[in-house]
């Protein structure tokens, strides 16, 4: 959606002295109870609000995309809590550490749901479903062909059905708002007073948009118009919406029937996105690693007339400056390193690395290649060398095409507890960098990796895979699971070595596990594993599941890194004030890293590497990526988070809302039931 957003800013400002519209132009009138009626008279006005809407839901300007949730910091404007509560980051929230009680009065109850209103008009979710509202309510009363207005309903019933889903997946049922609200009440009136809806009601809501959707939008649009919804792209999150309600967060008594429902939407969704020429990324038609690492940049790569066949829900980014026009992704800044003039600040875990197979698809100890915790970047998944940076990877861009990115550390003094030489700037507070979706051929020039246009699939056509072979799961057909996972690791570039690309499950369960750990590797930071973990209950083992995946819970975790420390020839500590490894550091380096020959038999860099790590290096693992000043800090999950209690500002704006089960309220204990 690079062009189609300076359109849309350049359209804003033609709109204000065509209509005349002025301040009035996409704010709500002094009375606060409706929209200036301009704007649905012409195609740009009414284009340019829908459009308005799209970026009330999306990332702005300079955030790290790939990480960015709607409901990130549980406020209005986003945030990325939740990826720091899975493996993938460490970090202290307000979800995950220890309090006396369970409380709407702690950090700990969100305030996404919304607070009192106040003067001014705040982007949080049912201001969104209002503006939302007003535009379906009035959209057909002006005049505008009903192609056009057909194709701008369409996609606002995406937007609120995307809306609704993100609350029901927090707390269960809301209030089902779906006509406007006067927001001047008379007093004595109550008819705004609109009760929770039961979570079934909302999910049947949900899909009833969806179904609007799927049939008022087009299955691809043209070029110009990348990024917005199409009908397969509501067709597909249909299918994730009802694999949610399938799965054990909802559905504790596994009824069939539900993944029945979820599976015929998910194929449904396959169907319609296959027809319109969507599906797995591949460069040239072949599978590799190589196609996986490159999809994120293929955006204005046309093929079979969509775009990037990978993107189902797109959100746009461009790579301009000027701060009118300017809606940079904040994600190659934030994962480069300090040395490339980046902030190096998203950096991923010990337990991530861990849980990348080996290239044949097995993990590492059953694998037919050896594994060594020393050189654990060998032979494996080639998923993991787009997605890990270790101490001595190459990790490209622009006009350096062999960067080689160096985290190692050494001990400035004998005394020394821990080693508090780096080589770095700024040192990675894991060992180790982030490369998802970074650009080789992005430039670390004045704008510092800033102006970034990578364009962030919300919703790739791998997730559809992977959610219609969860549902093939659920219903029993495990050899249709298991043949979408397969094509998922062939895609990447698995070796098949055994027929099955590694996979060993033979039971539903065993399938269930391998289907999301796929996903833990295939949708890496990319916003997905938090709500994973918590549709299958796999924060803690409440609930059994842990034990019936074989999976470890979260609850009790210190997430850990790495320090890769260098040690002399002959195996003892290296102790001294510079760079040992540095050509042109006093005193001469232990070794050169990067010489302009390589010893005797050494012919690669890959070669040379091993060798480094073989003879120099001592791999350490590290445990101060976590909370320091609290001792014995641990990951605490509550299982009363599984669904999230309404919090006090929220209530007290709403007081006659009934609190979700097992949390406390103004009232007492009122329990609202979320599984109902």
């Amino acid at each position: 959606m690079k062009r189609n957003k300076v359109l849309l800013l350049l359209l804003l400002g033609m709109i204000v002295n065509s209509v005349g519209c002025k301040d009035d132009f996409l704010q709500e009138k002094s009375d606060l109870t409706g929209m200036n009626d301009d704007v649905y008279m012409y195609e740009n006005t009414a284009t340019a609000f829908v459009d308005y809407v799209y970026a009330q839901f999306q990332p702005s300007d300079g955030n790290a995309a790939f990480i960015w949730e709607l409901s990130g910091n549980s406020a209005s404007a986003g945030g990325d809590t939740w990826s720091k509560m899975s493996q993938e980051r460490a970090g202290e929230t307000n979800y995950n550490k220890v309090y006396s009680k369970i409380s709407y009065t702690q950090d700990h109850a969100p305030k996404y749901f919304g607070e009192a209103m106040t003067g001014s008009i705040v982007n949080n979710p049912y201001t969104r479903i209002r503006q939302i509202n007003l535009f379906l309510e009035n959209i057909d009363l002006h005049g505008l062909p009903e192609d056009v207005r057909t194709k701008l309903k369409g996609q606002m019933y995406f937007w609120r059905a995307y809306q609704y889903f993100d609350l029901v997946r927090l707390y269960g049922g809301v209030p089902l708002i779906l006509k406007t609200q006067n927001p001047i009440i008379p007093e004595g009136d109550t008819s705004s007073e609109i009760p929770r809806s039961t979570s079934s009601e909302c999910i049947e809501q949900i899909c009833s948009d969806l179904d609007m959707a799927i049939s008022m939008l087009p299955g691809k649009w043209n070029s110009s118009n990348w990024g917005r919804i199409t009908s397969g792209a509501a067709a597909a999150f249909k299918g994730r919406v009802l694999l949610t309600w399938a799965s054990p967060l909802f559905n504790r008594t596994d009824e069939v029937s539900r993944w029945q429902r979820a599976y015929d939407a998910n194929k449904t969704a396959m169907e319609m996105l296959d027809a319109n020429g969507f599906g797995l990324f591949k460069t040239g038609g072949v599978a590799n690693g190589t196609a996986w690492g490159n999809m994120w940049f293929a955006n204005n790569t046309t093929a079979n007339g969509v775009n990037n066949s990978e993107g189902v829900i797109v959100f746009g980014f461009n790579n301009l400056t000027s701060s009118g026009t300017k809606k940079n992704n904040g994600w190659e800044n934030s994962l480069r390193s300090a040395d490339l003039n980046g902030s190096g600040s998203i950096v991923p875990t010990k337990q991530m690395v861990d849980a990348f197979p080996m290239k044949d698809g097995k993990m590492p100890g059953s694998s037919t290649y050896a594994y060594e915790t020393k050189k654990f970047y060998k032979n494996r998944d080639p998923r993991f060398y787009k997605t890990i940076v270790y101490n001595g990877a190459i990790w490209p861009y622009s006009g350096a095409t062999t960067y080689k990115q160096w985290t190692y550390s050494w001990y400035k003094t004998a005394s020394a507890t821990a080693p508090d030489g780096r080589t770095e700037k700024t040192a990675s507070a894991s060992g180790l960098y982030l490369c998802k979706a970074t650009n080789p051929n992005a430039t670390n020039a004045a704008g510092h990796f800033k102006e970034s246009g990578t364009d962030f699939m919300e919703m790739r056509y791998a997730e559809v895979v992977l959610n219609l072979a969860e549902c093939a799961i659920g219903i029993n057909n495990l050899s249709e699971g298991l043949t979408l996972i397969k094509s998922i690791r062939d895609r990447a570039g698995i070796e098949n070595k055994d027929g099955n690309y590694g996979i060993t499950a033979s039971s539903r369960n065993e399938y269930f596990a391998a289907v999301l750990n796929e996903r833990k590797i295939e949708l890496a930071y990319e916003g997905k594993r938090f709500w994973d973990l918590r549709r299958w209950l796999l924060f803690d083992d409440t609930y059994g599941y842990c034990t019936k995946l074989n999976m470890q819970p979260i609850n009790g975790m210190r997430r850990t890194g790495y320090y890769f420390v260098v040690k002399k020839s002959d195996g003892t500590k290296y102790v001294g004030p510079n760079d040992p490894l540095k050509d042109g550091t006093t005193p001469a380096p232990v070794i050169q890293r990067e010489p302009s020959s390589y010893p005797a038999g050494i012919t690669t860099y890959d070669q040379y590497l091993d060798y480094l790590y073989d003879t120099y290096f001592d791999i350490v693992e590290r445990d101060n990526l976590e909370n320091t000043s609290v001792s014995n800090w641990k990951f605490t999950w509550y299982p009363q988070y599984y669904f999230f209690g309404l919090n006090a500002k929220s209530l007290a704006g709403a007081p006659y809302l009934q609190q979700t089960k097992d949390w406390d309220s103004l009232s007492g204990f009122d329990g609202f039931d979320p599984l109902k």
